[in-house]
């Protein structure tokens, strides 16, 4: 079986978020897909097998399968063209535990059709704002995360979360996000989750699904650029269009073997 590692969200090696893509002949099971994500020791995994129509896809974190994941869908899709699975003009048809997704070549950029997943504005559970650290001017959530806006880009930069504290808040993560500064970016994020063992994720495709609708709102306008502002950093471009949100990003391949099982 193929595996690869992929840094997605880049076009510069070790930076974005790595991800481990596995091109399967056949559908493993649950508990052999876990040890294999706990041995990439990656935020998450993707498990690829051909189906009638695209593939099946799924993927795992350290501590457990998760319902979407957008960077590792990129990594996928990356893969597939880059080594024949697919032609560089073919779409990437996905079947997953939250629908059929879709990726495609869009002038360089793999373009990831996702769904909107827009949050609600929602009282701060007990620990969240404490264990961030920050002041919120909004707080909302979504059906998997707590989105928090603060005052500024810097505080969103220079933030330094308890994960022990946040660990205990009730939800997959939490997304933390400001207007830009001046420059070419629109809006600015991070992204925590150790709830799933994640303490910060480098760069999160599935957050931009609530920031995407969450911004078209805030600025009035529909596409942005965002950036991603961990410690290896990402940048993605952003588009809503109805109950979808279409995200682009780039990847480098980093490493590539077979599983020896």
């Amino acid at each position: 079986m193929k595996i690869y590692q992929v840094d997605a969200f880049t076009e510069k090696l070790f930076s974005g978020n790595p991800a481990g893509v596995c091109v399967l002949n056949e559908k493993l099971d649950e508990e052999l897909m876990q040890n294999i994500a706990r041995e990439m020791n990656l935020s998450e995994t993707a498990f690829l097998v051909k189906n009638s129509d695209g593939y099946d896809l799924r993927w795992f974190t350290p501590n457990g399968e998760i319902d979407l994941c957008g960077h590792a869908t990129l990594a996928s899709a990356h893969i597939l063209c880059k080594k024949g699975f697919l032609r560089n003009d073919q779409e990437a048809k996905f079947s997953t535990k939250n629908g059929l997704l879709t990726a495609k070549m869009n002038k360089g950029w793999i373009e990831l059709n996702f769904p909107a997943l827009p949050e609600e504005k929602a009282e701060p559970p007990a620990g969240l704002l404490e264990s961030l650290g920050v002041e919120a001017t909004y707080v909302g959530k979504n059906i998997f995360d707590y989105l928090v806006e603060v005052e500024s880009e810097e505080i969103v930069r220079t933030m330094k979360p308890d994960f022990v504290k946040l660990s205990k808040v009730p939800a997959r993560g939490a997304i933390v996000t400001a207007r830009a500064g001046a420059g070419e970016y629109d809006f600015v994020s991070r992204f925590f989750a150790p709830e799933v063992g994640i303490w910060e994720d480098p760069v999160t495709g599935s957050a931009h699904c609530c920031l995407g609708p969450y911004w078209q709102k805030k600025l009035n306008k529909d596409e942005f650029i965002a950036y991603q502002a961990s410690e290896r950093g990402g940048i993605l471009k952003v588009k809503v269009v109805g109950e979808r949100v279409l995200i682009s990003g780039k990847a480098v391949t980093v490493l590539e073997g077979e599983l020896l099982i």
